[in-house]
């Protein structure tokens, strides 16, 4: 299908999330973007939901933004039902909403570690799962999971790094079980540092003038922002990327391949 689609994206309404929607918008594609208003553990996205529409409002994009939890089934078959009720279908899938509380094995309780784990990993299951039967209904389709370098693991990161791992193998798996009937899956990895989110204000005590210092930045000459996110994902729903799945685009410093990559010393 050519043009405009009509995307999913879940943790649409805060940080890259909240880029990822408008970023889509922006370019002609309808959204429908869904979160929670109240902060979640570890991050500081309060407010997100009427803050974004509000924003979408002023500047009007089609843009319908929804207060639901990416863990609850029902919930998501409640989005899913919102947007084949509004648009007709569903052409493409951002699965963005997650949680990343820092920590070892033993410094992460039993609870914590399953919220955790429920948010990064069985979200994507459940969007997954609700969304696909729809997309081969017309066709094909994409769908784009947001990980992390965290993914091939970082220390005191055990719960998201592991949550995040699996989301690599889940898209993997899922690429090929729908290879020939062309829903395409892949994964984008935010690098470099400097991305405002609800996940990384909440590690940094909410303090945004301290992000991107220090940092590896990228190929650009600095850090990534969530503008640079939102165009991957643009790109891998449009139809110029038809051909593309089950492929993991690193945008920044390529740490699945040993970045990030340390700035040369001044002389």
């Amino acid at each position: 299908m050519n043009g405009s689609k009509v995307a999913v994206v879940t943790g649409g309404t805060f940080g890259i999330g909240r880029d990822i929607t408008l970023g889509l918008a922006e370019k002609g594609h309808s959204v429908v973007a869904f979160g929670l208003e109240a902060a979640q553990v570890s991050s500081t996205a309060e407010g997100s939901v009427s803050s974004l529409r509000s924003e979408v409002e002023r500047r009007g994009l089609s843009v319908e933004v929804l207060d639901a939890d990416v863990t609850d089934a029902a919930a998501v078959a409640g989005v899913v039902d919102h947007t084949l009720t509004h648009h007709g279908r569903i052409d493409a899938l951002v699965n963005n909403a997650a949680v990343g509380p820092l920590g070892t094995v033993l410094d992460t309780d039993e609870e914590l570690f399953e919220r955790i784990l429920s948010v990064n990993l069985k979200g994507p299951y459940l969007t997954s799962r609700a969304v696909l039967p729809h997309l081969l209904e017309g066709g094909g389709g994409s769908i784009v999971n947001i990980g992390s370098g965290a993914g091939w693991g970082k220390p005191n990161m055990a719960a998201y790094a592991a949550s995040k791992g699996g989301l690599f193998a889940l898209s993997a798996a899922t690429a090929y079980d729908f290879f020939h009937d062309r829903v395409r899956v892949n994964t984008v990895v935010p690098g470099g540092g400097g991305i405002v989110s609800g996940i990384s204000l909440g590690r940094m005590g909410a303090n945004a003038a301290s992000f991107g210092k220090g940092a590896a930045g990228s190929a650009a000459g600095r850090p990534v922002n969530g503008n640079d996110i939102a165009n991957v994902v643009a790109f891998l729903i449009s139809d110029a990327a038809e051909a593309i799945s089950g492929t993991v685009v690193d945008v920044g410093c390529f740490s699945h391949q040993g970045g990030p990559v340390n700035r040369k010393k001044e002389s």
